[in-house]
């Protein structure tokens, strides 16, 4: 395996743990903190960074099923990271989310992890 593509293999783990903890922390506080923001911000930069070595490393075009739902998986996650730092900059930081943006996380989320498992679903089906 192309050693950019095991850089972004190793990124979307980070991306996966980071987004794991700011998304279980919201989830559980339903709350914006410091705390959440930087995780979230750090899963996405992350994210888009494992995003850039699949497509450099990759054989396939950028334009692949799999290339869609990443995309948007990021793209939602994205959205929640900038809905969080709107939230903070509107009500301060420790505030309580509301209902929609609560709900909003965690399918943005559920929506991201199904991205990831089928990633790994399609990687161990081309090279092992």
């Amino acid at each position: 395996m192309k050693p950019i593509i095991l850089t972004g293999i190793l990124l979307v783990n980070l991306a996966l743990i980071a987004y794991s903890v700011a998304i279980f922390t919201e989830q559980k506080r339903k709350i914006v903190n410091n705390f959440i923001l930087f995780f979230i911000t750090i899963g996405v930069l992350l994210d888009m960074s494992a995003t850039a070595c699949m497509i450099i490393g990759s054989s396939h075009t950028a334009l692949t099923s799999h290339g869609i739902f990443g995309y948007s998986a990021l793209t939602g996650m994205l959205i929640d990271c900038i809905s969080f730092w709107k939230h903070k900059k509107k009500f301060g930081t420790n505030t309580k989310v509301n209902r929609k943006l609560h709900l909003y996380s965690r399918l943005a989320y559920i929506w991201w992890l199904l991205a990831y498992i089928t990633g790994i679903i399609i990687i161990n089906i081309r090279h092992f």
